[in-house]
Protein backbone atom coordinates (compact mmCIF):
# COMPACT_ATOMS: atom_id res chain seq x y z
CA UNK A 1 0.00 0.00 0.00
CA UNK A 2 1.17 3.77 -0.95
CA UNK A 3 -0.51 7.14 0.54
CA UNK A 4 -0.23 10.26 -1.10
CA UNK A 5 -0.79 12.98 0.33
CA UNK A 6 -1.14 16.35 -1.66
CA UNK A 7 -0.57 20.14 -0.04
CA UNK A 8 -0.09 23.17 -1.12
CA UNK A 9 -2.77 24.21 -3.15
CA UNK A 10 -4.95 27.55 -2.81
CA UNK A 11 -6.26 30.62 -4.72
CA UNK A 12 -3.54 32.39 -6.59
CA UNK A 13 -3.99 35.70 -9.16
CA UNK A 14 -2.88 35.39 -12.71
CA UNK A 15 0.71 35.81 -13.03
CA UNK A 16 1.53 34.16 -9.48
CA UNK A 17 3.48 30.90 -8.47
CA UNK A 18 2.39 28.43 -6.09
CA UNK A 19 4.03 24.82 -5.05
CA UNK A 20 2.36 21.63 -4.63
CA UNK A 21 3.88 18.84 -2.54
CA UNK A 22 3.03 14.96 -2.42
CA UNK A 23 3.87 13.53 0.48
CA UNK A 24 4.33 9.59 0.21
CA UNK A 25 3.92 6.62 2.48
CA UNK A 26 4.30 3.13 2.44
CA UNK A 27 5.81 -0.29 3.88
CA UNK A 28 8.74 -0.05 1.11
CA UNK A 29 8.04 2.27 -1.50
CA UNK A 30 10.24 4.86 -2.45
CA UNK A 31 10.04 7.29 -4.29
CA UNK A 32 13.23 8.01 -5.70
CA UNK A 33 12.77 4.35 -7.08
CA UNK A 34 9.73 4.87 -8.60
CA UNK A 35 7.73 6.80 -11.37
CA UNK A 36 5.89 9.86 -9.54
CA UNK A 37 3.44 11.96 -11.61
CA UNK A 38 1.02 14.79 -10.92
CA UNK A 39 -2.02 15.30 -13.14
CA UNK A 40 -5.16 17.74 -12.96
CA UNK A 41 -8.61 17.81 -13.98
CA UNK A 42 -10.56 20.70 -14.68
CA UNK A 43 -14.54 20.60 -14.61
CA UNK A 44 -15.77 19.13 -17.22
CA UNK A 45 -12.49 18.00 -18.39
CA UNK A 46 -10.54 14.48 -18.75
CA UNK A 47 -7.77 14.31 -16.26
CA UNK A 48 -4.51 15.17 -17.75
CA UNK A 49 -0.93 13.81 -16.87
CA UNK A 50 1.16 17.82 -16.29
CA UNK A 51 4.53 16.38 -15.36
CA UNK A 52 5.94 13.08 -14.47
CA UNK A 53 9.88 12.59 -13.41
CA UNK A 54 11.19 9.48 -13.54
CA UNK A 55 13.49 6.88 -11.19
CA UNK A 56 16.30 8.27 -12.83
CA UNK A 57 15.43 11.76 -12.70
CA UNK A 58 13.90 12.73 -16.17
CA UNK A 59 11.18 14.73 -16.42
CA UNK A 60 8.67 15.44 -18.34
CA UNK A 61 5.87 17.81 -19.26
CA UNK A 62 2.66 18.68 -21.01
CA UNK A 63 2.90 21.16 -23.44
CA UNK A 64 1.00 23.14 -21.93
CA UNK A 65 2.90 23.81 -19.07
CA UNK A 66 6.61 23.64 -20.28
CA UNK A 67 8.57 26.01 -19.16
CA UNK A 68 6.16 27.55 -16.16
CA UNK A 69 5.84 24.41 -14.09
CA UNK A 70 8.83 22.18 -12.57
CA UNK A 71 8.43 18.68 -11.49
CA UNK A 72 11.33 17.72 -8.47
CA UNK A 73 11.61 15.56 -5.81
CA UNK A 74 13.41 15.07 -1.90
CA UNK A 75 14.37 11.38 -1.66
CA UNK A 76 15.33 11.97 2.19
CA UNK A 77 11.42 13.61 2.62
CA UNK A 78 9.66 11.06 0.17
CA UNK A 79 8.47 14.01 -1.43
CA UNK A 80 7.57 15.16 -4.58
CA UNK A 81 7.00 18.91 -5.71
CA UNK A 82 5.61 20.62 -8.67
CA UNK A 83 6.93 24.13 -8.88
CA UNK A 84 3.95 26.02 -10.94
CA UNK A 85 5.05 30.09 -12.10
CA UNK A 86 3.32 32.30 -14.73
CA UNK A 87 -0.10 30.71 -13.53
CA UNK A 88 -3.01 31.33 -15.85
CA UNK A 89 -6.57 30.87 -15.54
CA UNK A 90 -6.54 27.69 -17.84
CA UNK A 91 -4.57 26.14 -14.96
CA UNK A 92 -7.31 25.94 -12.47
CA UNK A 93 -8.23 22.50 -11.58
CA UNK A 94 -7.66 19.70 -9.08
CA UNK A 95 -4.31 18.37 -8.90
CA UNK A 96 -3.75 14.70 -8.24
CA UNK A 97 -0.41 13.04 -7.00
CA UNK A 98 -0.02 9.84 -9.37
CA UNK A 99 2.20 6.70 -9.06
CA UNK A 100 1.99 3.03 -10.38
CA UNK A 101 3.65 0.55 -8.07
CA UNK A 102 3.63 -3.34 -7.70
CA UNK A 103 0.69 -3.13 -10.91
CA UNK A 104 -1.72 -0.59 -8.85
CA UNK A 105 -2.41 2.79 -9.57
CA UNK A 106 -2.04 5.48 -6.28
CA UNK A 107 -3.85 8.33 -6.40
CA UNK A 108 -3.39 11.77 -3.74
CA UNK A 109 -6.81 13.06 -2.88
CA UNK A 110 -6.40 16.08 -4.79
CA UNK A 111 -5.74 19.75 -3.61
CA UNK A 112 -7.37 22.68 -5.56
CA UNK A 113 -5.33 25.46 -7.74
CA UNK A 114 -8.00 28.23 -8.64
CA UNK A 115 -6.20 30.73 -10.60
CA UNK A 116 -8.37 34.06 -10.53
CA UNK A 117 -8.10 37.69 -10.20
Amino acid sequence: QVQLVESGGGLVQPGGSLRLSCAASGRFFSIGTNHMGWYRQAPGKERELVARIGPGGSTDYADSVKGRFTISRDNAKNTVYLQMNSLKSEDTAVYYCYTPWRSRDYWGQGTQVTVSS
